[in-house]
């Protein structure tokens, strides 16, 4: 699988120690991202190395626009008020990103189930996110 070498060295971190590609190494690595590269580029270098590895694994269907950038806006918005090198102690200060139904909260299923969503930037129908309000 070619593509960004950061996204593969990021997610060979997150995956450190972990048996599968679960939620909390989605989140740690989308912290991770984060924290090196800024939100703007991990919302680019994260999206396309979710939709890589999607294609990759013969599954591009399961790659969603919305879900993946409004994922890394979360973290990116939890991560700029807890200043921590080590993730257990990020996550325990930010227990909602752990709960993969968090962007209930603010989109509505129909959105995201939407075409558009899945292609594109849907901004969330049901609640602002925090940065928002």
């Amino acid at each position: 699988m070619s593509g960004d070498p950061r996204f593969d060295a990021l997610l060979g971190e997150a995956m450190a120690g972990a048996e599968r590609f679960g939620h909390r190494q989605h989140v740690r690595l989308t912290w991770l991202a984060v924290r090196r590269y800024g939100v703007p580029a991990a919302v680019l270098l994260v999206s396309d190395g979710i939709r890589r590895t999607a294609r990759y694994a013969g599954a591009p269907q399961k790659y969603h626009a919305t879900v993946s950038r409004a994922w890394v806006e979360l973290v990116g918005h939890h991560a700029a008020g807890h200043d921590t090198d080590d993730f257990d102690d990020f996550a325990a200060g930010a227990p909602a990103l752990l709960d993969k139904r968090l962007l209930t909260r603010f989109y509505r299923s129909a959105t995201l189930a939407s075409a558009a969503a899945r292609t594109g930037w849907v901004e969330p129908d049901l609640s602002p996110f925090p940065w928002q309000g």
